[in-house]
Formats: C-alpha cells, sequence, structure tokens
C-alpha cells in the first residue's frame, strides 16, 4: 500500500516552491506561469487531486515523489500564492541585476 502524506513540512515545502521558482524566472517564463498559476488557483485543490488519480501513469515517467510533492503543495491555495510572490520575487531581482550590469557596461564602453 501506498503511504501518502497528509501534509508537507514547512521546509520541504518552501524548498520545492524555490526550485520551482528558479526553473521558471532562468527559462524567462516567469508570465505565463503567473497567469497560468493566476488562472487556476480557484481549482488548485482538484488539480492536487488529479494528480493522485493520475499517479499509476504518471509516477512512472517523473517519478513517485514528484507526483506526492506536486499534489501536497497543490493542495492549499495559499501555497500557490507563495509560488507566484517567489516567481515575482526572483523575476524582479534578475531585472535589477540585468539594470546593473548594463549600466556597469555602458560605463566601461564610455570610458574606453
Amino acid at each position: 500500500m501506498l503511504d501518502w502524506p497528509d501534509e508537507m513540512p514547512d521546509a520541504e515545502r518552501d524548498e520545492l516552491i524555490n526550485s520551482i521558482a528558479r526553473h521558471v524566472v532562468c527559462r524567462r517564463l516567469e508570465t505565463p506561469a503567473v497567469l497560468l498559476l493566476e488562472m487556476h488557483r480557484p481549482v488548485s485543490f482538484m488539480a492536487s487531486q488529479s494528480l493522485i488519480v493520475l499517479t499509476p501513469m504518471l509516477a512512472p515517467l517523473i517519478g513517485l515523489g514528484a507526483m506526492q510533492r506536486g499534489s501536497l503543495l497543490l493542495q492549499k491555495r495559499e501555497n500557490v500564492e507563495r509560488l507566484i510572490e517567489r516567481i515575482e520575487q526572483l523575476a524582479q531581482e534578475r531585472s535589477e541585476r540585468e539594470r546593473t550590469e548594463r549600466a556597469e557596461r555602458k560605463a566601461r564602453n564610455a570610458a574606453r
């Protein structure tokens, strides 16, 4: 029998949210990801239950642990909100870093 935990520990939840957000921002998909998450926030619980139902078909492809973590993350709407906030935060940090690098490059080129 499969042991499916009832809740995800906060540390594991935060680590998973960070990981997902970093992957999204690294690929510059923050806008479509936030749009998708915002649109589906009201049905996030149903999505988590769908992952449980689809586990026998998807677990061989992506792993049982990933299915469990994804389902547990989507069970609570506040986790979806946390993910959206983290994506937006990382995207803002990347934008500021790129802006600073551009300004430094421009200053170096002007000094030449």
